[in-house]
C-alpha cells in the first residue's frame, strides 16, 4: 500500500464570528463519568504504522518507475506504470497484513462480549482513505459474521455480494433470492447478532448497525459526535452505551484514546471557554494520504509489491 500524492493548501479556519457564536451558543455536551468503560483499541502490529518505509529518490533513481505484484511462484503483474520519480523525491510505502487485520478483529469481538455494557463499534476512514479502509470495513463484517459468510459462501459468490460495501450490500443482493431463502439468511444474521457483543447502531429504530456501510462511521464524524456525547454511541435499544471504539491502524487511532483518557479524569470539554486549534495546511508540493486512490492495492496472492526505478532497481 503506497500513498497517493495530493498538491495544494488548506485553510479551514473559523471565522471570528463563528467562533464567537459557538461560544455564545455553546452546543449540548455529554456528561462525561470517571467510571466510563469507553476505550480505543487499535493493532499492536502488522498495521500501517509498523510496517511504514521511506526512501529518497536520488540522481540515480531519476525516470519513470513502475509499481508490480511479483508472486511467490516469479509471476508478476503491473499494477502502476509511468510512474513520475524525480530527485528528491520522498517515496513512502506500507502494508497492512491481512492475518494479523482479521485476528485482530476475532480478539476484540471475544472481548467485546465479555462485557455487555460496551458496545462493538468499527471507525474508519473510509471517505478519505477509498481503497484501504473498505477493504478493513469488508475484513471487520466477514470476521464478526463469519459463521454467517461461511455457511452462505457459495450463494454470496453467485450473487455478487461484495463485503466491503457492508451487511447493507448482503441485505441488497439478497433480495434476488427466493422469500423463504431470504429469511434463513436474515435469521442467521440476526443470530450472529444476538451471540455476538453487543454492536453500535447507526440507525436503532431501522436496524442498522455500525457494520452496515463503510461510510455511515466515517472516524472524522462518527469519533466526534461519540466523544461529545460522554464516548457513548447508541445501541439496539435505543439508548446510549460506552464503547469499545475498533480503530485497527496506529497511526491515528491514539489520539482517540488521549482524548477519552482526558475527559474521563477532567470531564467534558466546554465549548463556551475553550480554545479551538486552526485546521491550517501549508503544503509547499505534496502531501501524502494513506490508502487511497491509484497508489494503494490489495495484494492478489502471496508474494511482494515492489517499485522499479527509472533504472530497473526496485526496493520492497
Amino acid at each position: 500500500m503506497n500513498p497517493v500524492l495530493r498538491q495544494g493548501n488548506s485553510d479551514r479556519r473559523a471565522s471570528s464570528s463563528v467562533k464567537q457564536y459557538a461560544q455564545k451558543n455553546p452546543h449540548r455536551m455529554g456528561k462525561w463519568s470517571n467510571d466510563s468503560k469507553s476505550h480505543v483499541a487499535h493493532m499492536s502490529g502488522g498495521d500501517f504504522l509498523g510496517n511504514e518505509k521511506s526512501a529518497t529518490i536520488t540522481e540515480q533513481n531519476v525516470g519513470k518507475g513502475r509499481i508490480e505484484f511479483v508472486g511467490v511462484d516469479g509471476s508478476s503483474k503491473v499494477l502502476k506504470d509511468n510512474v513520475t520519480l524525480d530527485k528528491g523525491d520522498v517515496v513512502d510505502a506500507t502494508k497492512m497484513g491481512v492475518n494479523a487485520l482479521r485476528q485482530f478483529f476475532r480478539d476484540q469481538v471475544v472481548d467485546a462480549k465479555k462485557d455487555p455494557d460496551v458496545l462493538f463499534s468499527l471507525h474508519m476512514k473510509a471517505a478519505m482513505m477509498k481503497v484501504s479502509d473498505p477493504i478493513i470495513f469488508g475484513h471487520c463484517v466477514t470476521v464478526f459474521f463469519e459463521d454467517v459468510f461461511k455457511k452462505h459462501e457459495k450463494t454470496f459468490a453467485e450473487l455478487g455480494v461484495n463485503v466491503n460495501n457492508g451487511l447493507g450490500d448482503v441485505y441488497a443482493k439478497i433480495g434476488q433470492l427466493p422469500a423463504a431463502k431470504q429469511e434463513e439468511i436474515k435469521a442467521d444474521i440476526q443470530s450472529a447478532i444476538k451471540n455476538g457483543p453487543n454492536l453500535a447502531m447507526v440507525d436503532s429504530d431501522k436496524g442498522i448497525t455500525n457494520l452496515h456501510v463503510p461510510s455511515d462511521i466515517i472516524i472524522d464524524a462518527s469519533m466526534a459526535a461519540a466523544l461529545r456525547t460522554a464516548g457513548k454511541m447508541w445501541g439496539a435499544d435505543g439508548k446510549e452505551h460506552d464503547m469499545k471504539a475498533i480503530i485497527p491502524d496506529r497511526s491515528y487511532a491514539g489520539i482517540y484514546q488521549v482524548v477519552i483518557e482526558f475527559c474521563r479524569e477532567n470531564g467534558e470539554f466546554n465549548p463556551a471557554t475553550m480554545g479551538s486549534v486552526p485546521n491550517v495546511g501549508l503544503m509547499a508540493q505534496k502531501a501524502e494520504e494513506y490508502g487511497s486512490h491509484d497508489k494503494t492495492f490489495e495484494a492478489p496472492g502471496n508474494g511482494s509489491i515492489r517499485l522499479i526505478d527509472g533504472l530497473g532497481n526496485f526496493s520492497r
